[in-house]
């Protein structure tokens, strides 16, 4: 009499086509997705040295900044002339998530004609967070 005879060891790798075929559909996908966040993270730049920027600001150079960052985004024929009530339009209708009220909005439209209030700086980091230049 002999021993069982067993049989060879299961591969931990799989060995059908459609598995390597599943693996190269997922590798191009995370390839792809990377791409894109790499690509959204350099269209954000000028959104993260906005943010940086408006930490240390006050009054009318907050004001600055918000035009300067609505210029990086928009054509300069679209931002450049705005002012006051157009201005203040201008930045509730491109934030939208931003949950600018018309007073926030109107108080950002004055910062470069009046001292700044309070929380002018937390609308202009909202404002810039949350605009979408696509609108």
């Amino acid at each position: 009499m002999h021993g069982l005879i067993l049989p060879p060891p299961v591969t931990f790798w799989p060995s059908t086509p459609a598995w390597y075929a599943l693996f190269a559909v997922m590798a191009l996908l995370l390839l792809w997705l990377g791409w894109r966040a790499w690509r959204r993270w350099r269209a954000d730049a000028y959104r993260r040295e906005a943010l940086a920027a408006l930490r240390d600001a006050k009054g009318a150079e907050i004001a600055a900044i918000l035009k300067r960052t609505a210029l990086a985004a928009w054509p300069r024929a679209a931002v450049a002339s705005l002012s006051g009530p157009d201005w203040a339009a201008f930045l509730r209708r491109t934030a939208p998530r931003a949950r600018l009220d018309t007073a926030a909005a109107e108080r950002l439209a004055r910062l470069a004609y009046a001292p700044a209030p309070s929380d002018a700086r937390r609308d202009a980091e909202r404002w810039v967070r949350f605009h979408d230049a696509r609108l």
